[in-house]
């Protein structure tokens, strides 16, 4: 399969985004229809299991006007990963979001990376193929000269990016592996939580049986998974010795 990575011409900040108070790591942009029921709940599980806070909307489009809760996920997350598909154009509401990403792209920083699913980034860029088709559906219905310009200039910059281009899509799952490894890496913090995370697994395969048996009865008592309170006295620990090793680059320490 043609999974590649940096795709397209230009790319956007490469640097991990400001660490900042956040609703959601990740947000996800996509077109229903195309992907949410194949490639998009497969990414979303994948993310979820590597740990990272992704948020997805589960509202089918009915052709309102975008929603302002979405607005407020959108500006609440450090990533953005913007799955084009054929029919992405098709959608006022796909478009706006687009619109809104871009804007926080500028505005808060925020790292865009876009997903060409089953279509080319100079499709999007010059609005050609069936993507430039659904683009020229819309138009058609909307009637809104200056609208479409906006969203026009929007995928021009969001073709630009660099992205991860899935042609054909025939092994699905190393391209979301890459997409997944490709988000770790920009989120900060990542390396310590990933650390913390083998500890965990480590010491709990080797605490005493009555150990893990007490761990799980104070679960039961407080509510708390038993795995969390491990991972928690770990954190505190780690904010103590991991800081300064990671500050000296001294990853392998932990």
């Amino acid at each position: 399969m043609a999974c590649q990575l940096g795709a397209s011409s230009s790319s956007s900040p490469t640097s991990s985004p400001p660490i900042r108070s956040c609703n959601h790591e990740v947000f996800l942009s996509f077109r229903g229809e195309d992907v949410r029921h194949n490639f998009i709940s497969h990414l979303y599980k994948a993310l979820v299991e590597r740990g990272i806070n992704a948020y997805i909307d589960n509202n089918l489009e009915r052709g309102e006007e975008i929603s302002s809760e979405l607005f407020k996920a959108i500006e609440g997350s450090m990533i953005s990963i913007i799955v084009l598909s054929k029919n992405y154009a098709e959608s006022k509401w796909c478009l706006d979001e687009l619109l809104k990403i871009l804007d926080c792209e500028e505005t808060k920083k925020q790292i865009v990376l876009p997903i060409f699913f089953q279509v080319e980034p100079w499709e999007v860029e010059h609005q050609k193929g069936n993507f430039g088709k659904s683009f020229d559906k819309l138009g058609g219905e909307l009637k809104d000269n200056a609208k479409m310009v906006k969203w026009k200039k929007a995928l021009v910059k969001v073709a630009g990016f660099s992205g991860l281009q899935l042609a054909k899509c025939r092994d699905e799952s190393e391209c979301i592996e890459k997409i997944v490894q490709e988000v770790s890496s920009k989120l900060p913090n990542r390396t310590m939580l990933e650390c913390i995370e083998k500890i965990v697994q480590e010491v709990s395969s080797k605490l005493p049986n009555r150990t893990m048996l007490a761990c799980r009865k104070l679960s039961g008592w407080i509510g708390v998974p038993w795995r969390r309170i491990v991972q928690e006295g770990l954190e505190s620990r780690g904010r103590v010795i991991g800081g300064p090793l990671l500050d000296r680059g001294h990853h392998s320490s932990l």
